[in-house]
């Protein structure tokens, strides 16, 4: 079997449960867009986790709310789809398997992680799985290729996380992150602005977008309750748009999941993100943050 998910601390951990449980052979890390619009092909012994459902594969585990623009699964479904604050936790609880209670501490970290239940320490002094999540996360800057992934996999199965921490590819990692924090605090600065109770960040016209916490813009403008970060996707050829509740000031009453399917994309209930068309950017973008102030 082939496991198909997100490389991201979800992604991963939601990875070490179900290869403990099933009998996965390889791995292959993508996009939720890829899925959306099938740009990549799911074969029919696939796992799909922590992406939009496929027909063809053969077990599917979520934790996203189901939106237009995604197929629907069937009401018998082998896997599980539940909205729960992350996949970890939805594999979990699909199995209930005594195999798997060495995991329940990591999995309760993922979900503080995924579900953005983070302290104002979690975000300027991370440890443990929360560093972890910050190192490997796409948002951060660095993103993960399949081969460190499935290394973390395996580590995480036997290694305690101080030990998977002290890796070589991780421990640079962290280090760049910590030296980084300040030059990406100043980039934020240079490329957001407030309108009303939104925070927009534009990274458009920076050639690399700094490495960092995407916390920290909330540490920046504490007032603010969502954010949105705006960037290009590879070569240019669409605008990737995130957003996201604050973390400090927890009253935005949108459901940003929902407003994200509204443009093509999708999420929870706290953070999401769709892709626009060159053409079609600067109009979604200026509605997507009228609404967010309207909410």
């Amino acid at each position: 079997m082939r496991l198909v998910t997100r490389g991201d601390l979800d992604g991963l951990v939601g990875a070490v449960l179900i290869t403990t449980m099933e009998p996965v052979e390889e791995v292959a890390l993508i996009h939720p867009q890829d899925i959306t619009d099938s740009k990549f092909e799911v074969r029919k012994d696939d796992i799909i986790s922590n992406l939009p459902y496929h027909p063809a594969c053969a077990m599917w585990f979520d934790h996203h709310e189901l939106t237009e623009s995604n197929r629907k699964p069937p009401e018998i479904l082998r896997g599980k789809h539940a909205l729960m604050p992350s996949v970890a936790r939805v594999v979990f609880e699909h199995y209930q398997s005594e195999k798997l209670s060495r995991y329940e501490p990591l999995v309760a970290e993922t979900d503080r992680f995924d579900s953005a239940q983070l302290s104002i320490q979690d975000i300027s002094d991370p440890q443990g799985a929360i560093l972890l999540g910050f190192a490997i996360d796409s948002r951060t800057g660095f993103g993960i290729e399949t081969t460190l992934f499935v290394k973390l996999m395996e580590q995480l199965k036997t290694a305690d996380m101080d030990q998977v921490l002290k890796m070589p590819q991780i421990t640079q990692r962290v280090a760049v992150c910590r030296e980084n924090d300040l030059t990406a605090m100043q980039a934020l600065r240079d490329n957001s602005r407030i309108d009303g109770n939104v925070i927009i960040t534009d990274f458009r016209n920076v050639t690399k977008p700094p490495v960092g916490n995407r916390f920290l813009i909330y540490l920046i403008y504490p007032q603010a309750n969502v954010s949105v970060r705006v960037q290009w996707g590879p070569r240019k050829e669409f605008v990737a748009v995130s957003l996201g509740h604050s973390v400090i000031n927890r009253t935005c009453a949108t459901h940003i999941g929902r407003l994200c399917s509204d443009f093509g994309g999708g999420g929870h209930r706290g953070a999401g993100a769709c892709t626009l068309t060159l053409k079609e950017a600067e109009r979604s973008i200026s509605d997507i943050v009228q609404i967010l102030k309207e909410g």
